[in-house]
């Protein structure tokens, strides 16, 4: 299991958007659908799901968040056509938020928002080799524009396997102001990521739509992520977080993975009904709930 999986927030639409994200990438499948009751947003499906390899995790939860360009998956190309096919595939129904054409940092390169609200960053270029096929990639804007370089030192601080591997800033007039990250790659945990930074007028910042769920083996484990990470208290409950960039966490431990697969309903509920009444989770709490103990 890979330590830290993206998680995707959608309206009713996961199992459709899933669907149609395995069809664009080699190894990949939806690997679980469950759905657990009595959440605030009423029945949520779940979906597990791998793209080229990397876990990735959905959920149907109603349209309390909407994905937005903050965060965008960036997918390395290695011909020209896989990239068209996975562009004309996803741009059905979306929109272009920078054409697919030649760039002087791509042969090939676009980047658009999907029916679904999911953005994605798709380049065939020899100057982006990176970790994996698919990597998130982190825009601060408005009042986080500029904090990239600090983000990346405080996440890589955090965790381990993890280091800067680019920090490329703006030069002076070169188009936004000078020393903002212009692109940023860092790995955490052994799992790649990239940043930058824009001050243009972007009426989106960080929000829930896309999380990081953090896999945690033991009870130390999540206190230590929930006390690193946790800066906005009013937004901590069942598990999430968020930093002091905005953006939002799951700090869950990795045993909830198999609660909550379960083919027991019950105890599939009272595991659900345990961690809606918690902020940080408490792992002897949901094992309780789960072997129903009582």
């Amino acid at each position: 299991m890979q330590k830290i999986t993206p998680h995707i927030w959608f309206d009713t639409q996961a199992k459709e958007a899933c669907t149609l994200y395995t069809t664009l990438f080699p190894d990949s499948k939806i690997t679980n659908v469950t759905t657990i009751n009595g959440t605030p947003s009423g029945d949520a499906d779940i979906v597990n799901f791998k793209l080229a390899g990397q876990d990735f995790m959905a959920i149907s939860a109603g349209p309390y968040f909407k994905c937005n360009p903050s965060i965008s998956l960036f997918v390395v190309c290695t011909d020209e056509a896989e990239i068209e096919k996975i562009w004309n595939t996803l741009i059905e129904g979306g929109k272009a938020l920078m054409p697919y054409a030649t760039y002087p940092w791509a042969k090939k390169y676009g980047w658009l928002q999907d029916k679904y609200g999911l953005s994605w960053q798709l380049s065939l270029s020899e100057h982006h080799q990176m970790v994996q096929k698919i990597t998130p990639l982190l825009m601060f804007t408005k009042d986080k524009a500029g904090k990239a370089k600090q983000a990346i030192a405080d996440y890589t601080s955090i965790f381990p396997d993890a280091k800067t591997e680019m920090l490329m800033e703006y030069a002076k007039n070169e188009g936004d102001q000078e020393g903002f990250i212009k692109h940023a790659r860092f790995t955490l945990c052994g799992q790649g990521f990239m940043a930058m930074d824009s001050s243009g007028p972007h009426d989106f910042i960080f929000n829930e739509a896309i999380s990081f769920i953090v896999h945690c083996d033991n009870q130390a484990e999540i206190d230590y992520y929930w006390g690193k990470l946790s800066a906005v208290p009013e937004a901590e409950r069942c598990g999430w977080l968020k930093d002091a960039y905005g953006v939002s966490w799951q700090i869950v431990p990795t045993a909830m993975s198999a609660m909550m697969s379960d083919s027991d309903p019950q105890k599939r509920q009272r595991v659900t009904a345990a961690f809606l009444q918690m902020k940080k989770f408490d792992i002897a709490t949901l094992q309780k709930a789960y072997d129903d103990t009582r």
